[in-house]
């Protein structure tokens, strides 16, 4: 086995890679798809199997007729979930960008995956509503869009994430360097240069 394969984690069975789920979380507009998006090329440039689950996505295509709920909100996060779940037992690089806007949704997926990287997408509310590229923030002010995350219903940012990114203090750039980096550091990808 040449030390390029040694350094990443390998499920002890098989051998192969080990998946993992990176749980991009943060309000509507934080950036969480657009990070998604920027991350995947490079780690398929680096050898690895990588699926987005966009949440907006999901919804459309996996979650359709839920509403938003907390309820309704639960039940698409781990319908997320379990399918990240069942792509990073795989050995796929599962990206997933969805507000989840409750702890407990969250920790709940992890427990399910194990292999599990939380990033909070730390942009503040001003920001994301300064941004408003769907016009949903103003609508949500209107009171035309009821139970809004960060307006009429609740975000719970992660407490121990193992990412925090702030997108309004670093480039696209800057934040895909760190969730490489902290790839690196938690023995999923292999270094440049190793």
């Amino acid at each position: 086995m040449h030390l390029a394969e040694t350094s990443q984690k390998n499920d002890p069975l098989t051998g192969t890679q080990r998946g993992a789920i990176l749980w991009f979380t943060g309000l509507s507009g934080a950036g969480k798809s657009t990070l998604a998006e920027a991350v995947a090329p490079v780690l398929r440039g680096r050898g690895r199997r990588v699926e987005v689950l966009d949440g907006d996505e999901v919804r459309l295509h996996l979650s359709k007729g839920l509403g938003f709920s907390r309820e309704d909100r639960d039940t698409n996060v781990q319908r997320i979930g379990y399918v990240a779940h069942l792509l990073q037992r795989n050995g796929v690089l599962v990206l997933t960008a969805a507000i989840s806007p409750y702890r407990a949704t969250r920790d709940w997926v992890r427990g399910l995956a194990g292999d599990f990287i939380e990033i909070h997408v730390a942009t503040p509310l001003e920001v994301c509503e300064a941004r408003d590229v769907k016009g949903l923030y103003r609508r949500a002010r209107a009171g035309e869009i009821k139970e809004f995350t960060g307006i009429s219903d609740p975000y719970e940012p992660p407490l121990h994430p193992e990412l925090t990114l702030p997108t309004h203090e670093l480039s696209r750039e800057a934040c895909v360097a760190r969730v490489l980096q902290r790839l690196e550091e938690l023995g999923y990808l292999t270094p440049t240069g190793a």
